[in-house]
C-alpha cells in the first residue's frame, strides 16, 4: 500500500513540475513513479506514467522519444481496457507527430481520440482533442476550420472550468485571426490568454501568448513593441526549457529586425531559429527558418546563399506536402509556404538564372493537381514507372511540350512586387521578360489591386463582380468604355500583360497561344483585352487556358477510346424548389431549352431537358459520350454539399430533382467519375471560375479535368442563352469543317461578335486544355443559326433595363441602329410595348435585349435590385438620348470632313 502512495505521490508531483515548466525534474519523478508501478503491476499507473513522460519529452522537443513512450502508454492503455488513457495517447501521438510536420497523421490521431472521448464522456479530453485539431488545420492553412474547432473547444473548457486548456484556445483563437488578417482581434484573444496564464501560474502559456503578441505586433508593422513580447518570451522558454517555443519567437526577432533594416542581426536570430529547429526535429520550423533567413539575405544581394537555403526550405516544404493524402489539405498548406517558391523565383531572377527560375515557377503551382491527374490518368501496367518518375518538369520537358503542342507557351507568375514572364516558342526557344507596371503607378495603384483592376475590368463588360467583402463593385467613369469602343481597363490590362511580350507573339493569328496564369491572371478574360488601337486579342490571336505546362503534359498523354455515342446535350434541367429561394434565387430560362435542343439537332442527337435532366440519367449517358454539352445553371458555393465542403472543391451544376434527390451535380462527385469524352462544354454561368489558390482554379474545370476529359470549353461569367447557342453552334461547325478546337472557338467568337457586339457576350468562352481537331459530322446548320428572340414573355422592366444595358458595352456600329423609337413617356409599361414594336423590323436588336435578359446564371438572382421602376425608365431613357448626341456629333463631324 506504501508502494502505490509513494507511486501516486511521485506522479503527482511531476504533473507539478511539469504545470511550472520544470521538465527535467518532472521527467525524474515520473521515472521513478514508472519504475514502482512496473514493480508493483499496476498498469494503469505506468501507461499513465509513460504518457506523462512522453509530453515531457515532447515539450522539450525530444519527439521521437516522445513518440516512443506515447506508443508503449497506448499499447498497454489497450490490453487492459483503458478506454480514456487510450483517448490520451491517440491524443499524445497526434501532438508529437504534428510537432514533426507529419500533420495527416496528426490529424487522424486526434480524430480517433475525440471519438473515444465523446463515447466516454471525457470532456477535457474531447475539448483538448478539438483544440489539437484546430492546431493542426491551422498549419495546414485552412483557418476558417482552426476558428471553428479552436471556438468548440473553448466552451468545453469554460464549462468545466478548465483554465489551462481556456488559455491555450484563446491563444489559438488569436493566432488563426493573426493568420487572417484580423490582427486588433487576435491580440486580443492572446492579451486574454496570457492573463489567464498569468494567474494560474502556467508559464509555458505565458511564453506562448507573448510570442503570439509580438507576432501580431510584428503584422501591424510595431516593431519595437514586438520586440519586447517576444524578448519576454524568449526569457521564459529558456527558463523553462522550452525550446520549441524559443525557437519560433528568435525567428520572430529575425522578422522584426529584418522589417528594421538591421539585416545582421535579423541572420543571427534566423540562424538560431534554424539551429534549435534542426536539433529538435521541428521540420516545419526548419522551413520557415531557411526562408526567412534567405529574405535577409535577399536584402544584401547575397543571392547565392540565400538559392541554396530556399532550395532546402523547398525539399522540406514537399517533404511534409507529400506525408498528406488529402488534396484539400495540400492545397491549403501549399499557401502557407508560397512565399519560398517566390523568393526563389526571385533570387534565381537577380542571377539571371532564368529557365532555373521557370522550373521553380511550375513546381510552385498545381502540386496537388498534377499528382492527382497522375494518379488518374496512369493506367496500372504503368504506375510503377510513373512513380519512379520524377514528378518535376524539367526545362527539357517544357520545351518538348511546346513542340508537341505546336505552340506558344504564356507562363505569368507573380512574385511580391512583379509579375514575371516566360515564352516558350513552338520551336522550344525561351525568352523571360516582367510585366510592365508602370501604368499601375500612374493610376496609384499597387500590386495588391491587381484583382481589384481585373474584377473592375469585368465590371467595364457589364458583368457583377463582388469584393471580399461581398460588395457590389462600382465603377469609376474614366473606367467606363469611351467614345470610341476603347475599354480603359482591358487596354490597361492589355499594357501590363501582352505589351512586355508582343514581339514575341505569333503573327499568324490562328496560331495557338496557351497562357498559364497564376492566382487573379486566371479571371482576366485574354479574348477580350484590347490593344492601343482598340483590336481586341482574338482578333489577332487564338488564346487557349491551361493551369500549368505540366498539366499541359500529363493531360496530352491522354489516349481517349472509339466511343460510340456521338453526343450528350443537357439543356434547362427543372429547378428544385430548394434553389429558386435563398440564398440562390436561381430562375428558370426557356430560352436554354432551345439552345439545347438546336445544338443536340446539330449533333444528331436528342437534348435531355426538364423533369428528365436528372443526375442519375445525366451520369449515365455522359459516361459514354464524346462530347458532353451542358446548358445549366451553375454555383461556386463552396459549402452546398458536404462532400465539396470536406474536398474544398466549389462547383455545382445544378440538375433536376429525382425523389428526395435535389439534383447537385457537385464537383465532389465529378471528380469521382472515369469520363472518356473528347470535350465537355459547360454552357452554365462562371463555370471557369472557382476558389484561385496556388493550386490553379479550384473548381468545375479541374474536376472534368481530374476525370479524364482532355478539354474543356468554361464561362469566366454568365453568358446569355442566346450569344451562347449561336457561338457553340459556330464552333461545331468550325470543328466539322476540319477546324482544330482553338481556331473553331476563334473562329465562333469573331462570328458571334458580329451578331452580339458586347465582349460580355463573346468572350467569356474559354478553352482549357487540347486544341487537336476533332472529326465531326453536322447537319441542320442553318436551322440552328436562325433567330430565336422573343421578348412576350419578359416584364416590362426587365424588357427597359436590359435595353437601357446595350449602351453601355454594345460598339458604335450596333448602337447607330437604334433610332427612331420614340422614348418619351412615364410609364415602363408603354416603353417595353414600344421597344417589342420597334423590334419587330430589327431582330438583332431584339436578339441582343433577350441575350441581356437570359444570362443563364445565378449572379443576376443574388443580386438585390429594390431599383423603382421610375429609375430604371429614367436610367433607360438618359442613356438612349446620350446616344443619339453622340451619334449626331459623329455625323455631324464626318459632315465636315467631307
Amino acid at each position: 500500500m506504501d508502494r502505490i502512495r509513494e507511486a501516486k505521490r511521485l506522479f503527482y508531483l511531476g504533473k507539478e513540475q511539469c504545470d511550472k515548466s520544470r521538465f527535467p525534474e518532472a521527467i525524474a519523478s515520473w521515472q521513478q513513479a514508472l519504475t514502482i508501478f512496473r514493480k508493483i503491476g499496476n498498469r494503469q499507473g505506468e501507461a499513465n506514467s509513460l504518457g506523462s513522460l512522453g509530453n515531457a519529452y515532447n515539450s522539450l522537443g525530444q519527439y521521437q522519444q516522445a513518440l516512443d513512450y506515447h506508443q508503449q502508454s497506448l499499447t498497454i492503455a489497450r490490453e487492459i481496457g483503458y478506454r480514456q488513457g487510450e483517448a490520451n495517447s491517440l491524443g499524445n501521438l497526434g501532438v508529437a507527430y504534428y510537432s514533426l510536420g507529419q500533420f495527416q497523421k496528426a490529424i487522424n490521431y486526434h480524430q480517433q481520440s475525440l471519438e473515444i472521448s465523446r463515447e466516454i464522456g471525457y470532456r477535457q479530453g474531447e475539448a483538448i482533442s478539438l483544440g489539437k485539431l484546430g492546431n493542426a488545420y491551422y498549419s495546414l492553412g485552412q483557418f476558417p476550420k482552426a476558428i471553428d474547432y479552436h471556438q468548440q473547444s473553448l466552451e468545453i473548457k469554460r464549462e468545466i472550468g478548465y483554465r489551462k486548456g481556456e488559455a491555450a484556445s484563446l491563444g489559438n483563437l488569436g493566432s488563426a485571426y493573426d493568420s487572417l488578417g484580423q490582427y486588433q482581434r487576435a491580440i486580443d484573444y492572446h492579451q486574454q490568454s496570457v492573463e489567464i496564464a498569468r494567474e494560474i501560474g502556467y508559464r509555458k502559456g505565458e511564453a506562448i501568448c507573448l510570442g503570439n503578441l509580438g507576432s501580431a505586433y510584428n503584422s501591424l508593422g510595431q516593431y519595437q513593441r514586438a520586440i519586447e513580447y517576444l524578448q519576454q518570451s524568449v526569457e521564459i522558454a529558456r527558463e523553462i526549457g522550452y525550446r520549441k517555443g524559443e525557437a519560433i519567437c528568435l525567428g520572430s526577432l529575425g522578422r522584426a529586425y529584418n522589417s528594421l533594416g538591421q539585416y545582421q542581426k535579423a541572420i543571427d536570430y534566423h540562424q538560431q531559429y534554424l539551429e534549435i529547429s534542426r536539433e529538435i526535429g521541428n521540420r516545419q520550423g526548419e522551413a520557415f527558418s531557411l526562408n526567412n533567413l534567405s529574405e535577409t539575405l535577399k536584402k544584401l544581394n547575397r543571392f547565392a546563399e540565400a538559392e541554396k537555403n530556399l532550395w532546402e526550405a523547398i525539399t522540406i516544404w514537399e517533404e511534409i506536402r507529400g506525408g498528406l493524402v488529402d488534396d484539400s489539405h495540400k492545397i491549403s498548406i501549399f499557401e502557407t509556404q508560397k512565399q519560398a517558391y517566390q523568393n526563389l523565383q526571385e533570387v534565381l531572377v537577380a542571377q539571371d538564372k532564368f529557365t532555373t527560375a521557370l522550373e521553380i515557377s511550375e513546381r510552385g503551382r498545381t502540386r496537388a493537381f498534377v499528382e492527382l491527374l497522375r494518379q488518374r490518368l496512369t493506367t496500372p501496367a504503368n504506375l510503377d514507372k510513373a512513380e519512379e518518375k520524377t514528378t518535376y518538369i524539367t526545362i527539357s520537358d517544357i520545351q518538348k511540350v511546346a513542340k508537341t503542342q505546336n505552340a506558344t507557351l504564356i507562363e505569368y507568375s507573380i512574385v511580391f512586387g512583379e509579375i514575371y514572364i516566360w515564352v516558350i516558342q513552338p520551336t522550344g526557344e525561351i525568352t523571360f521578360r516582367q510585366a510592365n507596371l508602370k501604368p499601375l503607378e500612374t493610376l496609384g495603384k499597387s500590386l495588391n489591386n491587381l484583382e481589384e483592376i481585373i474584377l473592375k475590368a469585368r465590371v467595364s463588360l457589364g458583368i457583377v463582380e463582388k469584393d471580399n467583402n461581398n460588395q457590389t463593385i462600382t465603377l469609376e467613369s474614366e473606367f467606363i468604355k469611351d467614345k470610341q469602343d476603347n475599354f480603359p481597363l482591358l487596354q490597361l490590362l492589355y499594357k501590363i500583360l501582352i505589351e512586355p511580350i508582343a514581339d514575341l507573339l505569333p503573327s499568324h493569328p490562328e496560331a495557338p497561344i496557351i497562357f498559364i496564369p497564376h492566382y487573379a491572371l486566371f479571371l482576366v478574360p485574354f479574348a477580350a483585352l484590347q490593344n492601343p488601337q482598340g483590336r481586341y486579342f482574338i482578333e489577332d490571336h487564338t488564346p487557349l487556358i491551361s493551369p500549368s505546362i505540366q498539366v499541359l503534359q500529363i493531360t496530352h498523354e491522354k489516349r481517349v477510346r472509339n466511343l460510340q455515342k456521338k453526343a450528350l446535350v443537357v439543356a434547362e434541367p427543372t429547378l428544385h424548389e430548394s434553389f429558386q429561394k435563398d440564398p440562390y434565387k436561381l430562375k428558370p430560362y426557356p430560352s436554354m431549352i432551345e439552345a439545347g435542343e438546336s445544338i443536340a439537332s446539330i449533333l444528331d442527337t436528342q437534348s435531355i431537358t426538364g423533369n428528365n435532366a436528372t443526375k442519375v440519367a445525366v451520369i449515365n449517358q455522359m459516361l459514354g459520350t464524346r462530347i458532353l454539352h451542358i446548358f445549366a445553371h451553375g454555383l461556386l458555393d463552396e459549402y452546398q454539399n458536404e462532400e465539396n465542403a470536406k474536398l474544398g472543391i466549389p462547383g455545382t451544376i445544378v440538375l433536376a430533382p429525382d425523389g428526395e434527390e435535389d439534383g447537385a451535380l457537385n464537383a465532389a462527385e465529378i471528380l469521382n467519375l472515369e469520363l472518356n469524352s473528347e470535350i465537355v462544354v459547360l454552357a452554365a454561368c462562371s463555370t471557369g471560375k472557382g476558389k484561385i489558390t496556388g493550386d490553379g482554379i479550384v473548381g468545375l474545370s479541374r474536376c472534368f479535368i481530374l476525370a479524364g476529359v482532355p478539354s474543356l470549353i468554361v464561362s469566366l461569367w454568365n453568358i446569355g442563352a442566346p450569344a451562347a447557342k449561336f457561338l457553340m453552334t459556330k464552333f461545331y461547325q468550325n470543328l466539322s469543317q476540319g477546324e482544330n478546337r482553338a481556331a473553331s472557338l476563334r473562329h465562333a467568337m469573331l462570328e458571334t461578335k458580329k451578331r452580339f457586339s458586347s465582349p460580355k457576350a463573346w468572350a467569356g468562352f474559354t478553352l482549357i486544355g487540347e486544341s487537336d481537331p476533332l472529326e465531326l459530322t453536322i447537319q441542320k446548320i442553318q436551322e440552328a443559326l436562325r433567330t430565336m428572340a422573343n421578348l412576350d414573355n419578359c416584364t416590362p422592366e426587365e424588357i427597359v433595363d436590359a435595353f437601357s444595358r446595350l449602351f453601355d458595352t454594345c460598339d458604335n456600329q450596333f448602337l447607330s441602329q437604334i433610332t427612331g423609337l420614340d422614348i418619351q413617356t412615364d410609364s415602363i409599361e408603354e416603353l417595353a410595348e414600344r421597344i417589342k414594336k420597334w423590334c419587330k423590323t430589327r431582330p438583332n436588336v431584339e436578339e441582343n435585349i433577350e441575350n441581356e435578359i437570359y444570362e443563364a446564371g445565378a449572379a443576376d438572382a443574388d443580386e438585390e435590385k429594390p431599383e423603382i421602376l421610375e429609375e430604371i425608365l429614367r436610367r433607360c431613357q438618359e442613356k438612349y438620348r446620350a446616344n443619339e448626341n453622340r451619334q449626331t456629333s459623329q455625323n455631324l463631324s464626318s459632315d465636315n470632313k467631307g
